[in-house]
């Protein structure tokens, strides 16, 4: 049985910025997503990282520093991400103004003990969910975009600032993997 990995360092940061500016880690630029244009980096960004999982098992697994994510663990981050924010947007689609409870993305990586996971339906999954989510972002209406949702810590979104906002970690964690996204 694989030993249970030290705990990462919760992340703590409000990254709400990268609405703002150019994230100075991967280079992604929130300012200058068109809503249309999410889906379909949402789809670049998902094959980026079933590409990702189909590399050398003991790389996937290796973390690059004791408290820094494995490559497998990042993409269970993702998966997990793309998942919550199918749910949201559908949330959002439904009631302007929805709250959303809160989310320990940490807590959630050592409950479902990422590092032990399987690559290959991770990978699945983030085909399979990413897909589902892209497509979701297709059937949101002009007059939808604008509706709004917030988060547990009071941050504000539209669903188009949402979009952004959520686009920015599956990006951002392949550069986190070094196989950074062509932005």
């Amino acid at each position: 049985m694989a030993s249970t990995p030290a705990p990462v360092p919760g992340d703590d940061k409000n990254w709400t910025w990268v609405l703002e500016a150019r994230c100075p880690e991967c280079g992604f630029d929130g300012r200058t997503v068109a809503v249309a244009d999410v889906a379909p980096m949402l789809r670049a960004a998902n094959a980026a990282w079933v590409t990702v999982l189909a590399e050398d098992a003991d790389w996937l697994r290796a973390r690059p520093e004791p408290t820094v994510w494995s490559p497998l663990e990042y993409a269970c981050h993702v998966r997990d991400v793309l998942r919550l924010y199918d749910t949201r947007l559908g949330w959002m689609i439904a009631d302007d103004g929805v709250e959303f409870p809160n989310w320990d993305q940490d807590a959630t990586a050592v409950e479902l003990a990422y590092h032990l996971d399987d690559p290959a339906p991770v990978s699945e999954a983030i085909s399979t969910d990413g897909a589902r989510l892209a497509d979701h972002f297709d059937t949101v209406q002009d007059d939808q975009w604008q509706r709004r949702g917030t988060r547990s810590d009071g941050a504000v979104f539209t669903i188009e600032t949402f979009a952004r906002y959520f686009l920015h970690d599956p990006i951002h964690h392949l550069a986190d993997v070094g196989r950074p996204f062509p932005i």
